[in-house]
């Protein structure tokens, strides 16, 4: 207490951390020195020297340090608190305004981070900080969100989930399982509203091709064959970023996430492949809310589809969904490219008008209007100045251009 320069029974107002070589640092510079003693938060750490950047996120922690103890919007108990009460308070019993705060931070103080670092990296490096900065704030979100329903979670458990493994199932990832991982993804959906964004459901039994398509091994190969080979033989530019782009998601997403999957399961985890032989699809609604990229729309199930749909209806909710994923591709492609704005959310909102015309018109379903819908506009999400700007430029610093 003396080196903090505190009475005994005074309470801490903020970290401090004290060095064997007689150091005191405090506040958010305290969180930056412990940041530069985890590995996993290095990448984070020169974020807090950009201009103007330390200064924000001293007030940020500043403000986080004052109100961590409110149990009120205004704090206005704090003259009448009970420590004791506080402390012991479940999940469920938390004011939701706090739960709000503690599940979202992430989400609100990463990617602006990122963003300072806009105008300091290459564009390709800003497109994969950015990228990250948003993956970790759905990480804690969804982890957070899992911690109200699981009392322990072990450590190591927690950290795969986080830099091991791409998908945003939480719960069921870091449960302990009662037994072996056996079981196929068939179950009855929770409701018809659930069902239009709902990747809970896998293929059906008798659904099976006959020719299987290729295995998880085969599929990073051929990206990987694609990325470094094929690409550099295209003569328009244009067409090597395609064919470079093809190669890295069947490298990521199909070949080495998938092989994830089989690792994990085999290790007892319900870890399921965040890909679902989207060729397969029969409908838009089946190809985002069962084949293409699970780990999305769990978060766009869980945490938009659900809640919006509860007081404005399906239609409001499927719309609203397309529309957050629309505008995170915009930070991730139309912003490191500096062009092509709107194009990404214009591709998703048609996603989402694409599923109502189905419900509507169930008689235009079918791989032909899936095409169509999710196929060929695919240049507005993939558009001319992110290839130009973000993805040869990175295909060339990777050696593969």
């Amino acid at each position: 207490m003396k080196r903090l320069d505190l009475e005994p029974g005074a309470p801490l107002e903020e970290m401090r951390v004290l060095t064997s070589d007689g150091r005191d640092i405090s506040g958010a510079d305290a969180v930056i020195f412990l940041g530069r003693q985890i590995w996993w938060t290095w990448p984070f750490v020169p974020l807090a020297r950009l201009p103007g950047t330390h200064k924000l996120f001293d007030r940020g922690y500043r403000w986080i340090a004052a109100h961590r103890g409110c149990d009120h919007i205004t704090c206005e108990i704090k003259e009448r608190r009970l420590p004791s009460r506080r402390l012991t308070k479940t999940a469920v019993e938390r004011p939701p305004l706090l739960e709000f705060w503690r599940g979202w931070i992430a989400l609100i103080v990463f990617p602006p981070l990122a963003l300072l670092a806009r105008n300091h990296v290459v564009p390709w490096q800003f497109m994969w900080l950015m990228t990250g900065a948003i993956f970790l704030g759905c990480k804690w979100l969804t982890f957070w969100s899992a911690r109200r329903q699981i009392v322990h979670v072990p450590f190591g458990r927690a950290l795969v989930y986080f830099f091991l493994w791409p998908g945003m199932d939480a719960e069921k990832f870091l449960r302990r399982p009662a037994c072996q991982v056996h079981k196929t993804r068939e179950q009855a959906l929770v409701s018809g509203a659930a069902e239009e964004l709902s990747g809970n459901v896998s293929d059906r039994a008798g659904k099976i091709p006959a020719l299987p398509l290729p295995s998880a091994g085969e599929k990073t190969l051929l990206g990987v064959v694609l990325l470094f080979g094929v690409a550099r033989f295209a003569d328009q530019p244009l067409l090597t970023g395609w064919i470079g782009m093809i190669g890295i998601i069947l490298t990521l997403h199909f070949g080495l996430f998938h092989l994830l999957a089989i690792g994990w399961r085999a290790a007892g985890l319900d870890a399921e492949p965040i890909m679902e032989a989207p060729l397969r699809s029969k409908s838009v609604r089946e190809f985002w809310g069962r084949r293409w990229n699970g780990a999305f729309n769990r978060l766009a199930l869980d945490f938009v589809f659900r809640p919006l749909a509860r007081w404005q209806g399906i239609r409001i909710a499927t719309l609203a969904a397309f529309l957050v994923s629309g505008l995170i591709h915009e930070l991730v492609i139309s912003l490191p490219a500096a062009g092509g704005y709107s194009l990404p959310t214009a591709y998703f909102l048609l996603q989402g008008i694409g599923i109502l015309t189905e419900r509507a018109l169930p008689q235009i379903r079918g791989q032909i209007f899936t095409i169509v819908i999710t196929a060929a506009p695919a240049f507005w999400l993939f558009h001319p100045p992110f290839v130009r700007n973000v993805i040869l430029p990175f295909m060339k610093a990777i050696g593969a251009l």
